[in-house]
């Protein structure tokens, strides 16, 4: 699987651990973030991410800043994105389950061991392929194409 990162000015030491944790995990990792803490505009970062996933380039994308608001909010601008912004284990495990969720953007203020928690589970969590999940995710999908 192949897992793409991205980050703000603010998410760099942050994402070198993600990136470090991932790696040790067996997965293939792309950077497409800042690797300098001079200020940056955070939806460039996203939209990377969001291109990549949208082209089937990575499996998964995880955005790191300072809440995750912005950036989940840009990436989700790209078709065929459904990025979640996340703050615990439960909200990764349930944004994979029932949104099939392919992004996730977290807070690099949360403490490490509780960010590998939330990104393992992202990645390992399968979507229940529910008929209602489904059909709501195609709801989403078609937005706009009507």
């Amino acid at each position: 699987m192949k897992i793409g990162i991205a980050n703000d000015h603010r998410g760099v030491e942050t994402k070198y651990k993600i990136v470090e944790f991932l790696k040790n995990l067996g997965y293939e990792v792309i950077n497409y973030g800042s690797d300098t803490e001079e200020a940056v505009d955070y939806p460039e970062y996203a939209f990377k991410i969001g291109e990549a996933v949208s082209k089937k380039e990575i499996d998964r994308g995880i955005l790191v800043c300072r809440t995750g608001i912005g950036m989940s909010i840009a990436c989700n601008k790209v078709k065929g994105v459904r990025c979640a912004k996340v703050d615990n284990v439960e909200d990764a495990a349930l944004t994979r389950l029932d949104n099939d969720s392919n992004v996730i953007a977290i807070s690099y203020v949360k403490d490490i061991t509780e960010i590998k928690e939330i990104i393992k589970t992202f990645i390992e969590m399968k979507f229940s392929e529910e008929v209602r999940h489904q059909r709501r995710i195609d709801l989403i999908d078609k937005y706009g194409e009507m």
